[in-house]
């Protein structure tokens, strides 16, 4: 059984950050350690919550309890989200250096999206953009964060296949490219994401546009995890976007159907395993 350790923000209501990524890669039959970065009530997208941002040295003393007990040696891979702060961000560095060396970091860079720009501290996107590029494995940015990581303006799937490139010139081998629109970003009937390997593997997947409004948060995190089981179990690339688009579509159907803002995880939690829709992947 392959272990994981994966380090991003909490909330007691809802799904987010690990709340939004232990259970999906549980149920996906993976043993998963969890430290929290934040402690909230709910996510911030609510506009109120309660809780705290927790400190590097809280984080640290973690690590380094787990160090102790020989279990950052156990761990396959590292899943990151949503940091907090920039000193979070260089513990997050230091966790996955002091991991074994087959180790994968899966570093979503949680910044800001088109929408509302940089929602994150001073500090964290440039972290990302530099020792972030250079020691990640595994990136999942959204469009946004794309652009921002790679100094690139992007207008067509060609340009986010370079886009690719410069972040895995930089070390990154494997890119996921989320929240990318397949057509009419105004009025959109399907939404994409692009899959490229560091050898020139470079695939898309369209999915069905669901009008989920407000757009539940976590998206990205739950993604982001799927992501990092699909590539430990070892599928070819072009089955592992197959793959993740059709069980976030699940999970997103299961969302719209119930009428709410957060990931309907548990209502949908078969779609994380047996997927019951199936979309072409195509070489980009």
């Amino acid at each position: 059984m392959k272990k994981i350790l994966s380090i991003q923000s909490h909330v007691a209501y809802g799904y987010v950050g690990n709340k939004a990524a232990v259970f999906p890669l549980q149920r996906m039959g993976f043993d998963v350690s969890s430290i929290n970065t934040v402690q909230f009530s709910n996510h911030t997208g609510y506009g109120y919550w309660g809780g705290d941002v927790l400190e590097a040295d809280h984080i640290r003393r973690v690590v380094d309890g787990l160090d102790r007990l020989g279990a950052l040696d156990q761990f396959d891979a590292l899943l990151t989200g949503y940091a907090g702060s920039q000193d979070i961000c260089q513990v997050l560095l230091s966790t996955y250096q002091r991991m074994k060396p087959d180790a994968i970091w899966v570093c979503d860079p949680v910044m800001g999206d088109i929408e509302r720009g940089f929602f994150v501290k001073e500090g964290i996107p440039e972290f990302f953009k530099n020792e972030g590029t250079l020691s990640a494995k595994v990136m999942t940015p959204n469009f946004f964060e794309l652009e921002y990581l790679t100094g690139t303006h992007i207008s067509s799937p060609a340009e986010i296949k370079g886009a690719c490139r410069v972040l895995h010139d930089k070390g990154v081998q494997v890119v996921l490219v989320t929240s990318v629109m397949a057509d009419n970003a105004a009025s959109p009937s399907s939404i994409s994401m692009v899959l490229s390997h560091v050898d020139g593997e470079t695939y898309i997947v369209d999915t069905p546009y669901l009008p989920i409004i407000p757009a539940p948060n976590g998206a990205g995190d739950c993604t982001a995890a799927i992501l990092a089981g699909l590539i430990l179990d070892g599928l070819p690339l072009k089955d592992v976007l197959g793959q993740l688009a059709a069980r976030i579509y699940g999970i997103f159907t299961a969302t719209h159907l119930a009428g709410t803002r957060e990931l309907a995880l548990i209502k949908g939690q078969n779609e994380i395993v047996n997927p019951t829709h199936n979309f072409p992947v195509r070489s980009l």
